[in-house]
C-alpha cells in the first residue's frame, strides 16, 4: 500500500532528497539524473517518479521541506517579528543545517528567500515612511548576502556573531 504517510514511502523520500542534497553539492542541478539520484539513495525508477514527477519536483520538495523547517523554528512562540532571539534561532539553524541551506542558496531561490515573515508593521513603526518596500528589500538582500558569506565560510563564526552583525549594520540597535 503506497499511501502518503506510509513510512516505508516517507523513508524512501527522505533517502532521494538526502542523495540529491549530496549530489548538488558536486554537480549542477542541469546535470544530476534520476539514475545518479536512485543509485545513491538505493531506490529503484519507479520508487523515484511515483513520488517525483522529475529532479525539478525534488528540488521543490527540498525548498518546500526547508521553508516548513525554518515555519517551526518560530511556530511555538508565535512570534514572527525582527527580534534578537528570532535572529538567534534562525542563524543557530543555518548553522546546524548547512548543507540544506547551500542547497537551497544553490537552486537559485534565494530571491524568493523569506526566512521569517518580515513584520511590515513593525518596519512602518521603526521607519515611519512610504518607502517601507525598498526597506524590506534591502533587508532581505542583505540578509541573504550575509548567509551565503557565512556559509561559504562554512559557519566558522558563531550564530551570535552573525546575529550581531545583522543588527548591527541594519541600524536596529533598539530591537529587543
Amino acid at each position: 500500500m503506497n499511501t502518503p504517510n506510509n513510512k516505508r514511502r516517507k523513508d524512501s523520500q527522505d533517502r532521494m532528497i538526502n542523495a540529491f542534497v549530496k549530489l548538488l553539492q558536486e554537480k549542477e542541478l542541469n546535470k544530476i539524473s534520476v539514475t545518479d539520484i536512485c543509485k545513491l539513495a538505493e531506490v529503484n525508477r519507479t520508487t523515484f517518479y511515483s513520488n517525483y514527477v522529475d529532479i525539478y519536483d525534488l528540488a521543490d520538495a527540498v525548498q518546500k521541506r526547508l521553508e516548513e523547517d525554518i515555519a517551526r523554528l518560530y511556530y511555538y512562540d508565535g512570534q514572527h517579528n525582527m527580534s534578537k532571539d528570532n535572529f538567534h534561532k534562525l542563524f543557530v539553524h543555518i548553522k546546524e543545517n548547512q548543507i540544506f541551506y547551500k542547497t537551497y542558496f544553490k537552486l537559485g531561490v534565494d530571491g524568493k528567500f523569506r526566512l521569517t515573515e518580515y513584520d511590515i508593521q513593525q518596519a512602518v513603526e521603526y521607519y515611519r515612511n512610504e518607502n517601507i518596500e525598498y526597506h524590506v528589500e534591502f533587508f532581505r538582500n542583505g540578509l541573504n548576502a550575509v548567509i551565503k558569506k557565512w556559509l561559504a565560510n562554512d559557519c566558522k563564526e558563531d550564530p551570535q556573531v552573525i546575529c550581531d552583525v545583522i543588527i548591527s549594520e541594519y541600524g536596529m540597535k533598539n530591537i529587543k
